[in-house]
């Protein structure tokens, strides 16, 4: 069986990013023009975490060291150590954007990656380096012999893993699993609060049927406000029973295609923070990233998610498994 090859993945990407280009134009920078363009670091910082490389200056020794593969990215000169760091902090707003595009440019791909019934969760990924305290943390207080730490990261509780000290990463996904909307916080931004930044845009742009999600998702006052707006917000609702809404409610999430979705939330969007995870190397213990700092952490989870959909997208082509990301990730070892 034919199986895409590295030439492929990019190639796709780029042709997927033009494309997005063309229909959201970005705004004109003032200043002096990039000279390297978003869709080749894109992919150069892609595959630089597929072979686990995260700091800068090393990923700058290799563009010097594989001149072969610069070129056929389409780097015609190395860029600057500082210029690869001060771009990848600013790809997170237009990687979010892009990630977007291409779950709406699959669709008609298949079933695979429709929109009609979507699922909503938060995976907690462990900073790299030791853990702040919070007795600590509270005060701004850094122990004397406390080395490496990443003071951007906060705390909360996963239902896994108990406390853990790092970042929240936020995703919309479909039935399939394929990733729809991401957004990357601090771990302690609860679920609730992104789910009202992400609101506006799950109701009126990717218009859903249904949105299904776990209990700390419920709101009665959100629950009634989506159903006005046509979309059913499915949680088990475990504490809100009382009253004729919430009765009323209970009947309706107890209803067939409901149930069965409520029922299929595990297996549609919690083995997905597995695939993310593994993408970057973040295996150990609580998915511990290799990268400090928000703004960073914000670009690393994004390309994943990115890498994630290109694969996605590619196995549906070449006839492969949908989930399946060991060819992806043999092709840029």
């Amino acid at each position: 069986m034919d199986k895409p090859t590295s030439t492929d993945y990019v190639q796709l990407l780029y042709n997927l990013f033009d494309r997005f280009m063309q229909q959201h134009p970005l705004p004109v920078q003032r200043g002096h023009p990039f000279e390297y363009r978003h869709k080749l670091l894109i992919a150069f910082f892609t595959i630089m975490h597929m072979k686990h490389i995260f700091q800068f200056q090393t990923q700058w020794r290799w563009l010097t060291t594989h001149s072969e593969d610069r070129h056929q990215l389409g780097f015609e000169t190395v860029p600057h150590r500082t210029t690869l760091e001060r771009r990848y902090k600013q790809l997170y707003t237009l990687l979010q954007l892009f990630i977007v595009f291409v779950g709406e440019t699959a669709e008609p791909l298949g079933q695979t990656f429709a929109s009609h019934d979507l699922n909503e969760d938060k995976s907690l990924f462990k900073a790299q380096g030791p853990v702040w305290h919070q007795s600590d943390r509270e005060i701004g207080r850094i122990p004397e012999k406390l080395r490496h730490l990443d003071t951007d990261a906060t705390w909360s509780k996963s239902g896994y893993h108990g406390w853990v000290y790092g970042y929240g990463f936020h995703l919309t996904c479909n039935q399939a699993g394929f990733p729809k909307l991401i957004q990357v916080e601090t771990a302690a931004i609860s679920e609730s609060q992104v789910l009202n930044d992400k609101e506006t845009f799950l109701l009126h742009h990717l218009c859903p049927d249904s949105l299904t999600a776990d209990n700390s998702y419920t709101q009665a006052m959100r629950i009634r406000a989506w159903a006005n707006d046509g979309v059913a917000l499915l949680t088990p609702a475990l504490k809100w029973v009382q009253g004729k809404y919430a009765k009323a409610y209970h009947k309706f999430i107890h209803e067939d295609l409901n149930a069965r979705l409520l029922q299929n939330r595990r297996t549609a969007i919690e083995p997905i923070f597995d695939l993310i995870a593994k993408l970057i190397g973040a295996t150990a213990n609580h998915k511990q990233l290799s990268i400090q700092r928000l703004i960073n952490v914000r670009t690393c989870l994004a390309l994943a998610t990115l890498a994630l959909q290109l694969t996605m997208v590619a196995n549906s082509i070449w006839n492969l498994p949908t989930r399946d990301i060991s060819h992806f990730l043999a092709t840029f070892a």
